[in-house]
């Protein structure tokens, strides 16, 4: 139950972060920063999956990926490189533990939430990239 409460929080927790960047808030740019972070790790996640299984699918994973970066390094201040790459491996772990969990899992039920778990979260970042 520990690994579903963690995987819980950081999806709440990037969910309200990509609300908020999307609200022009004051911080907004610390927030859109941190969830263009939180997608570039999401989608070396992905795409390192995709590696193992399905290697034509990690190309065009790669190219969101790279897509995402170049936000990421438009906005991003010099300063906060540390702050950027913490997000994207805390993002990148938490997609690879429900992706692991929706390939490698035992019990079909938690198989499949896993797996859309991964697929929207996936799809949150990638839907505002032009195809």
């Amino acid at each position: 139950m520990g690994i579903m409460k963690t995987i819980a929080i950081t999806i709440v927790l990037l969910g309200s972060a990509w609300t908020t960047a999307a609200s022009g808030s004051p911080g907004a740019a610390d927030s859109q920063l941190r969830s263009f972070a939180a997608c570039a790790g999401r989608l070396s996640a992905m795409m390192e999956h995709q590696w193992m299984f399905d290697g034509a699918a990690s190309e065009r994973t790669k190219a969101q990926r790279a897509a995402v970066i170049e936000l990421i390094n438009a906005i991003m201040e010099p300063a906060q490189g540390r702050d950027v790459l913490h997000w994207r491996l805390m993002a990148k772990h938490a997609q690879s533990v429900l992706l692991t969990r929706a390939t490698f899992n035992d019990d079909p039920d938690d198989a499949a939430w896993a797996e859309t778990q991964a697929v929207r979260l996936t799809q949150d970042c990638t839907g505002f990239l032009l195809s």
